[in-house]
Order: C-alpha cells, then structure tokens, then sequence
C-alpha cells in the first residue's frame, strides 16, 4: 500500500527528495517507528536499512533523480521554411487594368419613311445579315407616289419630243429668213426646258421609288439585333427618326481600358527600351478565368482626359462564342514593356501595407530577418522586386507560422518554384491591387 502511495505522488525530482526527507522524519511512518525502539547502534543500522529500502521505492517509482542534459539537447531544432533563391533577370511588365466591353459596330434600325408598321421580320436576339428583311411599313402611299412621278416623267419626255421637232422644223426657216430669228431662240429654249422638265421627273421618280424602299426596313450591318423597339400597328415618323431595333456586332468586340497617367509614366520609367508584346493581351473575366483567345492592342489614346486623367486604352478581342457582351466590366492583361535587373518573388511571400512592401530572408547565421522591397509590377504569379534584394539571397516562401523575426531556421527549396505559370494565382499589378497584407 506504501508503495502505491509514494508512486501516486512521485513525479519529479523535487518532489522525491522532498518526500524522501518527509518520511524519513515522521514520527509515525513504520519504518522510523521501529527504528526507535532499537538500541543506538541497532537504529543507526535500521535507519539506514530503511533509507536504502525508501531509496529503492523511490528510484522504482520514477527512475531517481535525472541526469543533467547534455549541453543543447534541450533546444528544439531551427523551423523548416521553404524558400527561392532569387536572380537578376529581364522580365516582362505586365500591367492588369480595369476595362468594359463595346460592339465593334452599332446601328441604330430607324424609320427612313413614316408610316404604319405592318409586319415584323425577325426574331429578336437572333444574327441578321446585312440587307436582310427587318420590318415593313405600309408602302401604298409610296407605291402611289412612284406611279405619279412616273406618269410624270412620260409627259416630260413627250413634251421634249414635240420641243426638239419644232425647233429642228424653224431652223431651215430662220435660215431661208422665213421667221424671224426670234422665234428659232424660241423653238430652241422650249426643246431646252422640256429636257430639263425630263431631268426633273426622272429626280423625282427616284426619290419616290427610294421612299417606296424605304418602306422595306433592312438590316444596315450584320451582327445580333436587340427587342424590337416598336410592334405592328405602330405609326412610326421619318421626321421623329422613330428608332425600330438596334443591331451590335459583338465578334469581334473591343474593350476599353483605362491608365492613369501617372502610372504611365512610371511604368514608361521602369521598362527598358526593349520593345514589348503588344499583341499578347490577355482578358481576365470576373470569375478570375481568362478567354482562350488573345486580344490585339489597336492603339493608346493620344490625348488626356482632363476629369479623370486618365488614358484610353482599346484592345480587339475575337468574340466567336459570345462570351463578351457590350458593357460587361473585364480586366485587361497586357505588356508594356520590360525590366532589366529585376528579382522576381512569389506573390505569397511578399507582404503589404500602409508602411511599404517587405519580405523575410534568410539572414547571417540562418536567421529569418525582414526586408523592405520596391514593388515594380507583376510578371505571371510573381512580384517584380526593383530594390531591396541581391541576387543569390533566400526569400522565405512558406513557413512563416512556425518561425519568429531573428531566431535560426532552416531553409529548404520551395516545391511550388517548379510549377508552371498557369497553374499559378493570376495576378495582380501593383498599379490596381491594392495594397494589403498578404496571406499566409
């Protein structure tokens, strides 16, 4: 039952001997008890025998006293972290800018003629062709004015005949002096003005027949037409321009960006005068996913917009599956430029903020100390490092959790350095990410 007891309380080392000396003292413990009704030199050997018997107890229960540690056994070992070694290199500078999807071409389908809508010959939503058959306004008026300007024309062109033979019968006779030479000017200027009444007819029964086409609403372009903006029966005006649909050719589709100029000139500041890929421009929709098809950059407005200060840019985007619609809001990837000397570091390993952008290197001694950077711009997953590091230094990745700012760790290859791009995040430039601390 002792022995029970003394291993339930026996944890330490301290604790041991304190016990040990507890019990050896009580004057109620069994052992001490017997030791007393002994003579003198009988209870300094039963003393002793029962020091050695608790001493056996005790180093039963928990081992005896532990021997000192080796010297630095006791330290934990340095923390794993994972971390790239970084280069000098070219890269390119890759700009991200918000930018929103136009048609290439819009036509506004308006009424050329007034009159009552008769049918409606499309589907809407659906493509249509050019010249292709929209609505029909009510051509009788038309038709009508046709057959007058017609009729017309007739008797101009007889009038001119009755002309022209008069005055190729008087000019013998003005000749011979049998009429005056008046009335040949006269027979002359008649043939004259019938013609020219001809002229008019004719002029006026084009303008009829245009009107009379007019009454045929066709499509001016192709692409996808809208609603309809009007239905049958409705009185549309030619004086009113009264708008029937409206038509989008949306393959391809342009999409405009916008730049301040301010970063404009600091990205012309950072790039080199190596030319760069202007026909490598990548859209980014609002799930973060990226069309198949590259853009074009058509061109950078010459001229700043004096409210916003800004400069438009214009990409051509081929649209054959419609997944671009006018006036969706998309991201624009493109190249303007490139770095020369520049370090690039994963995007995860940089962290920022108010105070400025920084990393953590792997120091003097294998100590993890931080380091203010410079943040150029984005090339794929990684940050354009312009100041703050050297080639050759180690960038701590991964592993951040595990070690403290000035304590040793110990570096290891990042796994993630040999991924490709795509694989990576998307990112960010830093002239539209904002700066916020980076997760861990």
């Amino acid at each position: 039952m002792l022995n029970i007891r003394l291993c339930m309380y026996v944890y330490t080392p301290s604790r041991r001997a304190w016990l040990l000396r507890a019990l050896i003292h009580r004057k109620d413990f069994q052992v001490t008890q017997r030791i007393s009704s002994a003579s003198a030199p009988g209870r300094r050997a039963s003393r002793a025998v029962g020091a050695s018997l608790l001493a056996l107890l005790l180093a039963a229960c928990g081992g005896g006293e532990q021997k000192p540690a080796a010297a630095g056994g006791g330290a934990p070992p340095p923390p794993e972290v994972a971390v790239v070694t970084v280069t000098a290199k070219t890269a390119p500078l890759v700009t991200e800018l918000p930018g929103r999807v136009e048609a290439s071409r819009v036509a506004q389908v308006r009424a050329r003629v007034s009159g009552i809508v008769l049918k409606r010959l499309f589907r809407e939503g659906s493509e249509v062709k050019a010249g292709q058959l929209l609505f029909q306004i009510d051509p009788a008026p038309y038709q009508a004015a046709v057959d007058s300007a017609r009729a017309a024309l007739a008797k101009a062109q007889a009038n001119v005949t009755q002309a022209a033979a008069q005055a190729t019968r008087f000019k013998p006779l003005a000749d011979a002096k049998a009429i005056s030479q008046q009335e040949y000017i006269n027979a002359q200027a008649a043939q004259a003005q019938a013609e020219a009444d001809v002229a008019a007819a004719r002029a006026a029964l084009r303008t009829a027949q245009l009107n009379l086409g007019y009454a045929s609403v066709t499509a001016p372009i192709s692409g996808r037409i809208g609603r309809a903006l009007v239905t049958e029966g409705a009185l549309v005006s030619a004086t009113e321009a009264t708008q029937l649909a409206l038509i989008q050719q949306i393959d391809p589709v342009y999409v405009n960006a916008t730049q301040a100029v301010a970063e404009v000139a600091r990205l012309r500041k950072a790039a080199s005068m190596a030319p760069a890929d202007l026909s490598a421009v990548r859209i980014v929709l609002d799930d973060g996913s990226e069309l198949p098809q590259r853009g074009r950059l058509m061109f950078s407005d010459l001229s700043v917009d004096p409210t916003s200060a800004q400069v438009t840019l214009r990409t051509e985007v081929a649209n054959p599956q419609a997944q671009l619609l006018p006036g969706m809001y998309v991201r624009t990837r493109l190249v303007q430029g490139q770095i020369a000397g520049a370090m690039l570091v994963p995007q995860q390993a940089v962290t920022r903020g108010p105070q400025g952008d920084s990393v953590m290197v792997v120091g003097e001694g294998g100590n993890a100390a931080p380091r203010t950077v410079k943040i150029g711009g984005a090339s794929g997953s990684n940050w354009i490092v312009l100041e703050g590091l050297k080639a050759g230094e180690q960038v701590i990745v991964e592993g951040f959790q595990k070690m403290r700012p000035g304590a040793p760790v110990k570096p290891v290859p990042w796994a993630g350095a040999g991924l490709p791009a795509a694989a990576a995040v998307p990112a960010a430039t830093a002239a539209s990410a904002p700066a916020s601390a980076a997760s861990r």
